[in-house]
């Protein structure tokens, strides 16, 4: 059982590491294994096609990422508004970190996958989603504390999650940080008034 899971796994993590460099319609199924070193026999175990491969690695990516986000924003020895600061410096830094710019899956994958694979789409919706509602509940959260004013907290998390994931992209044009910094700037006013 561990082997199966450890393959399975193995194939996601190596999917979403080329998948977020390179796309999903670029890379054929003998590069991703190729690169995992699993046969294609194996693959076919775990997936019935390269879409529900796709698929599988963006819900891998999502579960990752909301776990993430559940550690972040529950960690109540800082106050929301702090938890909130350290998510958004936490994706800058990511994005531009001393290691160079970093390619996020939502952002490499959406406008590609959209028309391509409705199974692909609807995932990325629906974690997108998840996302934006975590956020709301930390804002919400400040709110209660007294930190942020009273407010629609679902709106505030929509437009701040729209706000990075434009950064992000005009990141990967321009090949800078400009737009993260102006993301963060537009952040704090937009959250500290």
């Amino acid at each position: 059982m561990d082997r199966h899971q450890n393959t399975c796994q193995h194939l996601l993590n190596t999917g979403r590491e080329i998948l977020a460099a390179r796309g999903f319609s670029s890379v054929g199924l003998s590069t991703i294994l190729q690169q995992a070193g699993v046969p294609k026999g194996s693959f076919y175990h775990y997936f019935k096609s390269k879409e529900s491969f796709g698929q599988a690695v963006l819900e891998d990516y999502f579960r990752g990422y909301m776990e993430n986000l559940a550690a972040r924003f529950g960690d109540e020895s800082l106050p929301a508004l702090d938890r909130l600061i350290s998510y958004w410096a936490n994706w800058q830094h990511q994005y531009c970190g001393p290691e160079g710019l970093r390619d996020c899956l939502v952002v490499k994958l959406s406008a590609e996958v959209a028309d391509l694979s409705e199974a692909m789409r609807l995932t990325i919706r629906d974690g997108t989603s998840q996302i934006i509602s975590s956020i709301a509940q930390c804002i919400e959260a400040a709110i209660a504390e007294g930190s942020l004013p009273e407010q629609n907290a679902r709106q505030l998390a929509t437009n701040l999650y729209q706000l990075w994931l434009g950064a992000s992209l005009l990141t990967k044009l321009h090949r800078d940080d400009q737009h993260m910094a102006h993301a963060m700037a537009l952040t704090q006013e937009l959250i500290t008034g």
